[in-house]
C-alpha cells in the first residue's frame, strides 16, 4: 500500500532532539536544548506530593483548576496592571507549545496566512501548514543594524499584510536571540493591526527573565492589542520545570471560546496534580517570578564574561536564557556543520540558527548556547571552548 504524502514535507526529527542525542552519544556538555539542570523550587516539589497524595489525580477541569485560573489572573494584575477573567481568559494547557497549536487551529483557515518574524521558533510553522496556511516569513534586523540585531522592521511587515493575512505571530522575549520588545514597538504593532481583523499570538515564554532593568512589554498591558490576541506563558520557563509541561493562554472571550474548541480536542486537559501546585506556588511565593530577572542576569553576566576569554564572540542578551555567540574567529563552517564538529569533537552541544529560518541570511556564522546551567556546567564548557 502506498503512503499518502506528508503534510510536513519541510519537517524532520527537530534540532534540538537530534542535538541532545548527539550530545549524549558523545558526552558532550549540554548547552543546546534549553532546559535548566538546577533544581525545581522545594515548594513546588511539596506540593505537587501533596496533590497527589490529597487524590487529585484524574481529570481536571477543561479549561483548567479553579484555583490556579483565578492564581494566573491575580499574578497577571500584580505584574501588568490588569486582570483577566479567571473563567472566561484563562485557559490552561499542556505546555506553550500545545497553546501555539491551539491558538492558529482556532481561528486560521485553509488558504490564509500568518505572518512570523525569522528567525522563529521551530514549533510555529508546522502549526500554521497543519491548518492549511501558509507562513509569510519576515525578517528580523532593522536596516543598517544587520541581521544580528534581530530588530523588527515593521515597514516591512506593513509590506506583507495581505487581504488573506489572519495573524502576526510575535516574540519576546525571543527564543533564539534573547532580543525584547520595547513600547515603541507595541505601538508600532497596534497602529499597523489598527482597523484590520488580524489576529495577534503573542509568544511571551520567558516573560520573567528580562535584563538591565528593562520592563517586559507584554501585550497584556495594551488594550488595543489584548482584545485581538492570544498571550502564551509557560509555567516549565518560569519554575525551571520544563519536563512538566504546562503552560496557558490568556485571550479576550470569544477568542478563548474557539481556543478552548480546539484544545478540548487536542490534549482535554493537563496534568492535575501540578495544576495544584502552581497555583499553591504562585500565591505562597512570587518573589520567585519577581527575581527570576535577576537570577538569570547573573548567570548571563558571569557566562558571557566567560565566553570573552574563549574566540567566540558573545552577542547582547537583552532577555532569555540563551546567548547567541559569533563563531567566525573559529571556523567558517556553516552553522549545521559547525555545531556537530563542535559536538562530537569539543564535547560542547549548540543548536545552530538556521533551523529557525526559512531562508538563513548567507554567511551567518552564529550558535545558540543555553546558559540556564548549574556554574559546575557552564565551567565544564568554558574549559573546553576555551581550546578552540
Amino acid at each position: 500500500m502506498p503512503f499518502p504524502p506528508t503534510k510536513l514535507p519541510r519537517v524532520g526529527t527537530t534540532i534540538f532532539s537530534v542535538m541532545s542525542q548527539l550530545a549524549t552519544e558523545h558526552r558532550a556538555v549540554n548547552l543546546g536544548q534549553g532546559f535548566p539542570d538546577f533544581a525545581v523550587p522545594p515548594r513546588l516539589v511539596e506540593e505537587l506530593d501533596r496533590a497527589m497524595r490529597a487524590g487529585h489525580n484524574q481529570y481536571p477541569p477543561m479549561t483548567g483548576i479553579p484555583a490556579l485560573r483565578r492564581a494566573i489572573a491575580a499574578k497577571t494584575e500584580r505584574c501588568y496592571g490588569w486582570r483577566p477573567d479567571a473563567d472566561a481568559e484563562v485557559t490552561v494547557t499542556s505546555g506553550a507549545s500545545e497553546a501555539i497549536f491551539d491558538a492558529v487551529h482556532a481561528v486560521v483557515r485553509a488558504g490564509e496566512e500568518v505572518i512570523v518574524l525569522d528567525p522563529c521558533y521551530d514549533c510555529y510553522e508546522p502549526a500554521i501548514e497543519l491548518a492549511g496556511a501558509t507562513a509569510v516569513h519576515v525578517p528580523l534586523g532593522a536596516p543598517g543594524g544587520g541581521p544580528a540585531s534581530f530588530a523588527p522592521d515593521w515597514d516591512r511587515v506593513r509590506a506583507t499584510i495581505t487581504p488573506r493575512t489572519r495573524m502576526l505571530m510575535i516574540n519576546s522575549p525571543h527564543n533564539p536571540s534573547g532580543a525584547t520588545l520595547g513600547a515603541g514597538d507595541m505601538a508600532a504593532i497596534a497602529g499597523l493591526l489598527a482597523g484590520t481583523d488580524i489576529v495577534l499570538l503573542a509568544d511571551e515564554v520567558y516573560e520573567h527573565i528580562v535584563f538591565d532593568g528593562a520592563r517586559h512589554e507584554t501585550v497584556l498591558r495594551y488594550p488595543e492589542l489584548r482584545e485581538r490576541a492570544f498571550v502564551v506563558s509557560s509555567f516549565g520557563k518560569t519554575y525551571h520545570c520544563t519536563g512538566w509541561k504546562l503552560g496557558y493562554c490568556i485571550a479576550p472571550p470569544a477568542l478563548s471560546a474557539e481556543f478552548r474548541k480546539v484544545h478540548q480536542y487536542n490534549t482535554f486537559c493537563s496534568f492535575a496534580p501540578a495544576q495544584h501546585a502552581f497555583a499553591a506556588m504562585i500565591d505562597a511565593e512570587p518573589e520567585h517570578y519577581e527575581r527570576l530577572g535577576t537570577f538569570y542576569e547573573a548567570k548571563r553576566d558571569r557566562f558571557r564574561a566567560q565566553l570573552l576569554t574563549t574566540k567566540l564572540q558573545p552577542l547582547p542578551v537583552p532577555g532569555g536564557y540563551f546567548q547567541l555567540v559569533d563563531y567566525s574567529a573559529v571556523s567558517d563552517l556553516d552553522d549545521l556543520a559547525f555545531c556537530r564538529w563542535l559536538t562530537v569533537e569539543h564535547g560542547v552541544a549548540a543548536i545552530p540558527l538556521s533551523p529557525f529560518y526559512r531562508t538563513p541570511p548567507a554567511g551567518q556564522r552564529l550558535a545558540r548556547l543555553c546558559f540556564a546551567k548549574n556554574e559546575a556546567t557552564l565551567d565544564a564548557a568554558i574549559e573546553r571552548l576555551q581550546k578552540l
